[in-house]
């Protein structure tokens, strides 16, 4: 069974050692190990994907040590798998002005389209709450009058909800590195409303009007700490305008039918595990991994 555990803290030594001791000890093939020492904040983490044998435990058990062991140094560990449950995936949806992304998704889940729940929906911005209503969802809005997310009580609901995948559907705050790195491994998908790596940032259909194009699209992308890293791509789609297209005509094409259609395709690769995130890179997966077989 494939389980990724994060641990993040405070900087300091012997963070990493007891973990990777505890899964080696207990059997485990660890097949990825990513630790960073982010200096300037004085902050430590470290990621490890491995493959967790079943007669070493169960997944809760492997939890339960590792939250020992994240009390003794200090340290947020999480202990996450896809297949500890029989069930669909549970997702959290972040929204901050656009409807459309987090619709799209409720409808596909409705119609059958996507395999998976939303748990929750989360605003920095109240505009989504009608929605959420709409479809039973609990909704939470974190941020103040400015917009500016309570980041920490962000965290606090992706665990009471047990969420497995975070949904940034033109969710228009950054994530700090802490939230990356806590729920890093292929757990963060952000749908970013321009084609990267050509046009990141805030304003990519204003970018690429400047630059005279005639093709626009979307990008749906797992989340590392580099914003809009290129090599987390999950998928891209595009669309075409003829030459003398106004700005504003071209931003209502993307924002009401092409962006929510392409988060719904990336959403649906996801959940339908074709496709995974490796050492920061997209692979895709061709075989249903098997219990107790290297990957």
């Amino acid at each position: 069974m494939q389980v990724i555990i994060t641990a993040v803290g405070p900087d300091n030594r012997g963070l990493a050692d007891p973990i990777v001791h505890y899964v080696t000890g207990a059997g485990a093939n660890i097949y990825e190990i990513q630790m960073y020492d982010h200096g300037a904040e004085r902050l430590f983490a470290m990621l490890l994907r491995i493959e967790w044998p079943e007669s070493a435990g169960t997944v809760q058990s492997l939890r339960d040590a590792m939250s020992d062991i994240g009390e003794h140094k200090g340290l947020s560990v999480r202990t996450w798998s896809r297949d500890e449950h029989d069930r669909p995936p549970r997702l959290a949806l972040c929204t901050t002005y656009r409807t459309e992304p987090p619709l799209a998704v409720l409808r596909a889940i409705r119609d059958k389209r996507l395999r998976a729940t939303v748990a929750v929906m989360i605003g920095n911005r109240d505009t989504c709450r009608g929605i959420a209503e709409q479809f039973g969802i609990d909704w939470h809005n974190i941020g103040d009058a400015n917009g500016t997310p309570d980041n920490d009580r962000l965290v606090e609901l992706f665990d009471q909800y047990d969420v497995d995948y975070i949904v940034l559907a033109r969710y228009m705050r950054i994530l700090p590195p802490g939230i990356c790195w806590r729920f890093a491994g292929g757990r963060i998908i952000n749908l970013h409303h321009g084609l990267l790596p050509a046009f990141p940032g805030a304003h990519p259909y204003e970018d690429a009007y400047e630059h005279h194009m005639l093709t626009y699209g979307a990008t749906v992308h797992f989340i590392v700490p580099e914003l809009d890293a290129g090599d987390q791509i999950i998928h891209q789609s595009t669309f075409t305008v003829f030459p003398g297209t106004p700005l504003e005509e071209i931003k209502r094409m993307g924002q009401t039918d092409h962006e929510p259609a392409c988060l719904v395709e990336g959403l649906r690769r996801v959940v339908e595990r074709t496709v995974e995130l490796h050492f920061h890179r997209v692979v895709r997966v061709d075989v249903p991994r098997q219990n107790g077989t290297n990957g």
